[in-house]
């Protein structure tokens, strides 16, 4: 029996979920998504079967199964534990192909069992830190979206069958300042709605994968930082106004006055009542 304790979908692809599974069999169906388990609970012994092969083993936390479209498997484990599940869309992995200079009209993935591969586990972690916060905490997924990009980049540059893959020139340059102008007013327009990836790469006509690159070398940060750091500049100059603290946070996307604090003293190092102090 699985239960899903905390689940969530971005916009680009990516699902992420936290399941309970209990002693027994686990039966997985062939999807149309890649798809990635970590093991969150205590060890167990399991035995996984798929891709036409039996792998029995000594469960420990951060054990990754890749589990590539379109195939099905079972995992029996011999106590009840936790899994990070984690999917990602085939557009999601080609938009990441493409991010890395390659051509690939479908990207196709080697099975893995038992996998320990650092640069995953730590954006799995992530993933689950973002997915178990406070709903009060949750405006939008631009830092989630973010992590899925990078964890489709790792598979696809790690785990991918390299027959059919040619290389395409990668970018060099930052966004135009056109595109750059396009989508800072976008940001400014909508800090206080929930902002994606997607959308703001449509707005510079780009793939998310490229916007993502070119973005940053365009800002020097990284779009989801760059989002936060332009809502707490509104937010200090909302409150220099006197506008009061629960109608700051709203109108600059936060979800409650605790929530855009917490940014305030990250970004500037200060709490809003402290700013209002110092009369700024």
């Amino acid at each position: 029996m699985t239960t899903v304790l905390e689940s969530r979908r971005s916009s680009n692809g990516l699902g992420v979920a936290v399941v309970a599974t209990s002693a027994g069999v686990t039966r997985g169906e062939a999807s149309p998504h890649v798809q990635l388990g970590i093991h969150l609970g205590r060890p167990v012994r399991a035995t996984c079967r798929f891709d036409g092969r039996v792998h029995a083993r000594l469960q420990s936390r951060g054990d990754i199964d890749l589990v590539p479209a379109g195939v099905a498997g079972s995992w029996e484990d011999d106590r009840a534990t936790r899994v990070l599940r984690v999917t990602l869309s085939a557009p999601l992995l080609a938009s990441a192909a493409e991010g890395l200079g390659v051509h690939a009209d479908r990207v196709a993935l080697v099975p893995q069992y038992q996998l320990r591969d650092p640069q995953v586990e730590h954006i799995a972690w992530a993933l689950e830190a973002e997915l178990t916060m406070p709903a009060t905490e949750r405006v939008d997924w631009l830092y989630g979206e973010s992590l899925g990009m990078a964890l489709a980049a790792r598979l696809v540059a790690r785990y991918r069958v390299a027959a059919g893959m040619t290389a395409a020139p990668a970018p060099r340059h930052g966004l135009s300042r056109p595109q750059l102008a396009r989508v800072q007013e976008s940001i400014e327009t909508n800090l206080d709605a929930s902002l994606t990836l997607g959308e703001l790469a449509a707005v510079a006509e780009l793939g998310v994968s490229h916007f993502k690159t070119l973005f940053k070398r365009s800002t020097g940060v990284a779009v989801h930082e760059y989002v936060m750091q332009r809502r707490v500049e509104r937010a200090r100059l909302l409150l220099a106004e006197g506008t009061p603290l629960i109608e700051v946070a709203a109108r600059t996307g936060f979800s409650d006055p605790s929530h855009l604090a917490r940014w305030m003293r990250r970004c500037l190092g200060v709490t809003p009542r402290e700013l209002r102090r110092q009369g700024a």
